[in-house]
């Protein structure tokens, strides 16, 4: 009876030993989300070709995705002024058309990129139309909103115009809101390394 007893002291000690260990185990795999970087991906700009942000290792770069019918659809003129200002200094904004609220850009590529030339001047790099939140969403979106992903937090984009800035090393470090201007302190103190 006392080696009976014995043995399911051990079984019992060696089980807890191990559920100790899988909650330490499970604790580390949380604190240590390996993060992805936005360099893994290929899309299509707005022209067809493809474009690598492989390419951008070492800038810094704001993703938007815009909408022509908008009620904040004026802010293309102020990403063209923070384009304008800052590309020089290792600074892009890369724009993702997309129709995912209120049917707000319902044109083709080839008219969203007339649309952006005629009225706003945007010379900084537009890709094709893609979906930014759904079942369809783009995988650079799933990357963006995805803290498993990106390690940064969990988002999800309310409307058009909602920023992301990334960090020179191709990491997710702000999520800036749709009615926040880009030319707001908070995204120009990010852009000089002032905060």
């Amino acid at each position: 009876m006392k080696k009976f007893l014995m043995i399911c002291t051990i079984i019992f000690l060696y089980q807890q030993n191990g559920v100790a260990q899988n909650k330490k185990n499970s604790s580390n795999a949380k604190n240590n989300i390996m993060k992805e970087t936005i360099y893994q991906f290929k899309v299509e700009d707005i022209e067809g070709n493809t474009f690598d942000f492989a390419a951008l290792k070492g800038k810094k770069i704001m993703v938007v995705n815009t909408a022509s019918k908008c009620g904040l659809t004026p802010q293309y003129k102020d990403l063209q002024a923070l384009y304008d200002k800052y590309k020089d200094q290792n600074f892009i904004i890369i724009g993702f058309p997309a129709n995912n609220f209120a049917s707000q850009e319902p044109g083709n590529n080839e008219e969203i990129a007339i649309f952006c030339e005629r009225n706003y001047g945007v010379t900084f790099p537009m890709m094709s139309k893609i979906s930014v939140k759904g079942e369809d969403m783009h995988p650079l979106y799933l990357f963006l909103t995805q803290k498993a992903k990106n390690g940064l937090e969990d988002s999800e984009v309310t409307w058009n115009f909602q920023k992301y800035l990334i960090n020179e090393n191709g990491e997710v470090v702000k999520v800036i809101s749709p009615k926040t201007l880009p030319t707001d302190a908070s995204v120009v103190n990010w852009i000089e390394n002032k905060g």
